[in-house]
């Protein structure tokens, strides 16, 4: 399965995201470690439906400082303080943001200029303790919705609930 590389654009999100669950529960079994789970799924993820950006950034210091964990991209910013842009945002508020146009997003931080939406999930712990966002951007206006929000908390509950 390793050897397999996703490409779900085209397909219908919800049937799209539940074949990438599969293929992502697959590989991470077993595995009881979050870096490997953060990287594993920030590959799978962006390749499998082209993003900009598709990363975590890590609670270094709970409620103060994210820093950038596993991603696929350009260059990331390398810390976020909770509260500012879109992740730290997410992280503060302990929710997902979605954002149709960043530029219209009061302090959205400027990581890569080409980035026109986002969407941020916060990734708990199985104490519910917060450990990353997942932040994923988009060159495109509008790419994220409902749908993506919804599948991406399934997808990263694995660190809530994994079995290993």
């Amino acid at each position: 399965m390793a050897e397999v590389t996703l490409d779900l654009r085209g397909q219908p999100k919800a049937e799209a995201y539940a074949e990438l669950k599969t293929h992502a529960l697959a590989i991470l079994e077993g595995v009881d470690d979050d870096i490997c789970a953060m990287a594993t799924m920030s590959c799978l993820l962006h390749h499998a439906f082209g993003h900009l950006w598709t990363g975590f950034y890590r609670v270094v210091t709970p409620g103060k400082l994210l820093r950038v964990g596993p991603y696929q991209g350009t260059l990331g910013c390398l810390e976020i303080t909770f509260g500012k842009g879109v992740c730290g945002t997410s992280a503060a508020k302990g929710e997902s943001v979605v954002v149709a146009d960043v530029h219209a997003f009061p302090g959205h931080i400027t990581c890569d200029g080409r980035s026109a939406s986002e969407i941020v999930v916060p990734v708990y712990g199985r104490n519910r303790e917060l450990l990353a966002v997942l932040d994923i951007d988009s060159e495109h206006k509008n790419t994220f919705d409902d749908v993506d929000r919804a599948a991406l908390e399934d997808l990263v509950s694995w660190f809530q609930h994994r079995t290993a």
